[in-house]
C-alpha cells in the first residue's frame, strides 16, 4: 500500500470480483432458494467466459514480483520495507487460491473440497488482517483500521461458508465485503496519497520521507481529529453505496431473468414441478 497505482491495482482485482459473486449468488438463489449452495468460485458455459479467473492466474504472480522488486530495491525505513514484501506474501497465497480453484473445477471436484477453498480463503484473508496498516499512525492508520476490519469481516464469512454453504446471508456479507474493500482501498489511496484529494490541513504519504515526517502527516492536531471524522463519514457513504448496489441488483435480477448470471440458468422450482408433471405416468383406466 505504497502509492495510489497499487491501491487502484487492488480496486481493479477487488471490485469486478465482488460484483461478479454478488450477481451469480443473486442468480442462484432467485433460480431455486431452496437448492442454494455457495461456491468459492462461480464458473460460467462455455469455458471461454471464465477469462477473469485466467486473468487472475497471470496477474497475481505478476503483482507479487513487482511487491518483492520494491521489497529489493526500498532504502528507506526497514518497517516499510518489509511492508512491500507482506503484500507479496499475501498476494502469492491469494494466487495459490486461484490454482486450487482452477484444480477443482477442470480436474476431479471431490479431490479439493469445496469447505477446504473457503478455510484456506479465510486464512489468506486472516494473513491479509495481520498486514493491512502495519507502520502507520495517524490518518494514515485510523484509515487502514477500517480496511483490516473489512477483511476481517470477509474472513469471518468464508469460515462460516465452509461449513454451512447454504447461507445466503454469508455469501452476501461476503460478497459485499469485496465490493466494499474495493471502493475503500480506493478512497485510500486518492485520499492519503495525492494532493488533490487530501484532506485539510494534511499531506499526502510519501514514503521517500523520514519516518517521523510520515507520521505526522497532519500540521496540526485539529486536522487530524477532523480528517479522522471526514474518514468516517466517507467510511459510512461507502457503506451505504455498496448497500444500496446490492438491494438494486437484487432487485433488478428478481424483474430480469435475461440478465442473470450463467450458473443461474439452473431450472428453477416451478420448472422441476412442470417437468416432473408432464413425465408422471398416466392413470390407466379400464374399458368395462
Amino acid at each position: 500500500m505504497s502509492s495510489l497505482a497499487t491501491h487502484f491495482s487492488a480496486f481493479i482485482f477487488l471490485f469486478p470480483i465482488g460484483i461478479r459473486r454478488l450477481l451469480c449468488s443473486f442468480s442462484l438463489y432467485l433460480r431455486n432458494p431452496s437448492l442454494y449452495r455457495s461456491k468459492t468460485w462461480y464458473s460460467s458455459e462455455p469455458r471461454w467466459k471464465n477469462i477473469d479467473l485466467y486473468f487472475l492466474l497471470i496477474a497475481l504472480p505478476i503483482a507479487s514480483f513487482s511487491w518483492i522488486f520494491l521489497f529489493l530495491t526500498f532504502s528507506g525505513h526497514p518497517t516499510y520495507r518489509f511492508t512491500f514484501f507482506n503484500q507479496a506474501a499475501v498476494t502469492l497465497i491469494f494466487w495459490v487460491f486461484i490454482i486450487l480453484v482452477i484444480l477443482r473445477e477442470n480436474f476431479d471436484p471431490f479431490l479439493i473440497n469445496e469447505g477446504m477453498l473457503f478455510i484456506f480463503a479465510g486464512i489468506a484473508f486472516l494473513i491479509e488482517y495481520s498486514f493491512v496498516g502495519k507502520g502507520f499512525t495517524g490518518l494514515g492508520s485510523h484509515v487502514y483500521e477500517l480496511l483490516a476490519g473489512l477483511t476481517l469481516v470477509c474472513a469471518a464469512a468464508c469460515f462460516y461458508l465452509s461449513f454451512r454453504p447454504t447461507a445466503f446471508f454469508a455469501e452476501v456479507v461476503l460478497s459485499s465485503g469485496l465490493i466494499f474493500k474495493g471502493t475503500w482501498v480506493l478512497q485510500a489511496g486518492l485520499s492519503l496519497y495525492t494532493d488533490t484529494f487530501s484532506l485539510k490541513g494534511c499531506h499526502k504519504i510519501s514514503l521517500s520521507r523520514s519516518l517521523d515526517k510520515i507520521n505526522e502527516q497532519c500540521d496540526l492536531e485539529e486536522d487530524s481529529l477532523r480528517g479522522v471524522a471526514l474518514m468516517d463519514l466517507l467510511f459510512a457513504w461507502h457503506a451505504v453505496l455498496v448497500l444500496v448496489m446490492s438491494f438494486t441488483l437484487f432487485g433488478v435480477l428478481s424483474c430480469n431473468r435475461n440478465l442473470r448470471c450463467g450458473e443461474g440458468a439452473a431450472p428453477s422450482l416451478a420448472d422441476i414441478d412442470s417437468e416432473s408433471m408432464l413425465r408422471r405416468p398416466l392413470p390407466e383406466f379400464e374399458v368395462e
